[in-house]
């Protein structure tokens, strides 16, 4: 897992599941910390997930309200749209650009 960028955007690449969990959430919750407004967390080259990096996501959310940002998810791959859905998750999270341009409604 590799994610670059700052405070107001960042972009995760690879796996986000159980191994890289921690890391990713330091490095996601110090971006919350750092900034102001919204900070854009782009999903499009990440390539597996599973409930442990969802929970990365999740956490991430709340904290950034705490603080009065907000998370917006860019560029989510469909099968973690669909999981969004699923879950009800997609009235919670921002989604920047959702899924209408791919047949999926979120």
């Amino acid at each position: 897992m590799r994610i670059t960028g700052d405070h107001t955007a960042l972009a995760i690449e690879g796996r986000l599941d159980v191994r890289t969990a921690a890391d990713a959430r330091a490095r996601l919750h110090q971006a919350v910390d750092g900034g102001l407004g919204d900070l854009v967390l782009d999903l499009g080259r990440l390539e597996f997930w599973d409930a442990t990096g969802l929970g990365v996501i999740m956490g991430t959310h709340r904290r950034a309200g705490r603080i009065g940002r907000r998370l917006v998810l860019r560029s989510v791959p469909v099968q973690l749209q669909r999981l969004l859905v699923a879950t009800k998750l997609h009235r919670i999270l921002a989604v920047d650009g959702a899924a209408e341009a791919h047949g999926f409604a979120l």
